[in-house]
């Protein structure tokens, strides 16, 4: 886990917005998603994680312990139960909240790029970094 911190900036983003539909993000939330281009930074302590991501539009903190569920409000404001959880060298979020679950899976890629795999139902969305 501790291979992921630093500060990464977007590079590359894939099927974003049919992602952010498919969780219930309205037109106009979606609109500024699209336009942001999010600086994140991945803090680990042990097993304690601290991810920040700052854009022109908000900028949010998700401090969190490992294998243990928490409250988070994402950042277009649901209200979920989520837990980080490591599968191999994948950092994996599962957020739920009204009956419904995504999944966001962190990892670096071969070539030192932090991958970030959101999936909700059959809707999938890849979102590429590369640290600053």
């Amino acid at each position: 886990m501790e291979n992921l911190q630093g500060v990464w900036k977007i590079e590359t983003s894939e099927n974003f917005d049919d992602y952010m539909k498919a969780i219930g993000v309205g037109m106009i939330m979606r609109m500024a998603g699209k336009a942001a281009k999010p600086e994140v930074t991945i803090e680990v302590n042990g097993s304690a994680i601290k991810l920040t991501s700052a854009s022109s539009f908000k900028t949010t903190v998700t401090d969190a312990t490992l294998d243990k569920e928490f409250d988070e409000t994402t950042p277009d404001d649901r209200k979920t139960k989520s837990t980080f959880t490591m599968e191999g060298d994948k950092l994996v979020q599962v957020q739920k909240w009204d009956g419904k679950e995504t999944k966001i899976t962190r990892y670096l890629t071969a070539d030192g790029k932090l991958q970030m795999d959101c999936s909700m139902g059959d809707v999938l969305c890849k979102r590429v970094y590369v640290k600053k």
